[in-house]
Parts: structure tokens; sequence; C-alpha cells
């Protein structure tokens, strides 16, 4: 099993409008294509406007296998075209994390 974890930083004013966009268009294709959501965040100490999501797949080859089919969906380049114009992505960040035996996680 792995796990993993996808940070994006935001524009400070723009938070709100990517959430309800990814809410909206992105979520219900990942959940469909994806699976396996582990979790959705937002930062309130430390850096701020970033938003985590975790996600949890067999395998890499699992994750690239369903994130592949995801792509093909029409939907997935409408959600992507709408993040773009809403342009509140800085940057972002993906690890791909494996448990140790005793994490509750495996």
């Amino acid at each position: 099993m792995i796990v993993e974890h996808r940070t994006y930083t935001l524009h400070p004013s723009k938070r709100k409008a990517w959430i309800d966009l990814y809410e909206q268009y992105g979520l219900p294709l990942q959940n469909k294509y994806l699976g396996g959501l582990v979790g959705f965040f937002v930062s309130e100490i430390g850096p701020l406007n970033q938003v985590v999501h975790i996600w949890k797949y067999d395998s890499l080859a699992e994750r690239e296998r369903r994130r592949a089919e995801m792509v093909k969906d029409p939907g997935w380049a409408e959600f992507v075209r709408r993040s773009a114009e809403l342009d509140a992505t800085v940057s972002q960040e993906s690890k791909i994390l494996t448990p140790v035996s005793f994490s509750p996680i495996r």
C-alpha cells in the first residue's frame, strides 16, 4: 500500500474559490476514478493558504492506472481548464509515502 500526500499552495484570496471549484468539479471525478480519499485539509498554522489531500492506493502501478483513466474523462479537462482560469495555484507538491509496520494505515 502507498499513500499520496498532495499539497497545493494557493494565492491567499483564492483559496475558498479553489476549494469550491474542486468540490464541484474535481472531487466527484477523483472519487469516481481514484477512490481511497483519506482526508482533505487546509493549513491553519505554519505555511498558510495550503490545501492538503491524502489518497491511498494498493500500489504505485494502481495509482498510475487510476490517474490515467481519470485524465481521459472530459470532465477532468473541464476542471483543469476552470482551475487554470482561476489562477489560484502558486505551487504543488506530491509525495508518495509507504507505511511502516506499525502504521494504523497499511
